[in-house]
């Protein structure tokens, strides 16, 4: 009898989609002393499985290449003005305060993995984030536009608590796609967050945004109470690379 009414609860937990408690109740009986304690320590497996879920929704939505950690990071790999301001952004408070971040930097240095381990410690705290890389978010917003579907996109840009665009530098694009990053980017201005990563110094813009006057604005717009992190360095990836090497020749 007891075995069918515990199906019957799991049943009726799977249509309420209470997951936490159709996985965790049998064994919160075991453990508790009387009704309230039993209600109390099933409520909170129910919210630590709801938690778990968001989590796992908001990681999966933002759209990350990879999994970083900032644990996972080798901070002595790491430019010196990273090391020196990298517990500084660990603490979001530029998420709070809608402030961007640039990191600018020769290729290979650890920008995207550190931009990366920021996002997800920011998915880990409730926030929701959009990893993109330049080239995609113009190919993207060009296609909205010929779609008109547009402002859409546009209302549900702005709305992210932290963009991250990676990779601007790599390729030149039109005046028709620097116009619409312009304006995008512009509508989150001192109001959310976005961490953009680029290869070239804010003096070279103009050879990927092509118009002096779209190049002055942007810079002045994303650099406003921005943090700035000076990317310059030996390679990130070679050092893993190596290092990677080495452990599998003592493998061997």
């Amino acid at each position: 009898m007891k075995v069918k009414l515990n199906e019957e609860i799991k049943e009726y937990c799977r249509i309420l989609k209470l997951n936490g408690i159709r996985d965790n109740f049998e064994e919160v009986m075991k453990e508790s002393d009387d009704y309230e304690d039993f209600l109390h320590k099933l409520l909170e497996r129910e919210m630590e499985s709801k938690d778990g879920r968001a989590l796992e929704c908001r990681i999966r939505n933002a759209k990350f290449p990879y999994i970083k950690h900032l644990e996972d990071l080798e901070l002595n790999c790491l430019p010196m003005d990273m090391r020196s301001k990298l517990p500084e952004l660990a603490t979001l408070d530029f998420i709070k305060d809608g402030r961007n971040v640039i990191m600018y930097g020769n290729p290979g240095t650890g920008k995207t993995h550190t931009s990366i381990a920021l996002g997800i410690k920011a998915c880990m705290q409730g926030y929701k984030v959009m990893f993109t890389t330049i080239p995609l978010l113009i190919t993207k917003l060009k296609e909205c536009q010929s779609t008109k579907t547009l402002m859409a996109y546009e209302r549900r840009f702005e709305k992210y608590d932290l963009i991250i665009a990676d990779e601007l530098g790599y390729i030149s694009f039109d005046k028709e796609g620097a116009e619409l990053l312009f304006s995008n980017l512009s509508l989150r201005a001192s109001r959310k967050s976005t961490l953009i990563t680029t290869n070239l110094s804010f003096d070279r813009w103009e050879e990927i945004f092509g118009d002096p006057v779209i190049t002055g604005a942007m810079v002045d717009r994303l650099t406003h109470r921005a943090v700035l992190v000076n990317m310059e360095g030996d390679s990130y990836r070679l050092r893993e690379s190596m290092k990677m090497s080495a452990q599998l020749s003592e493998k061997l």
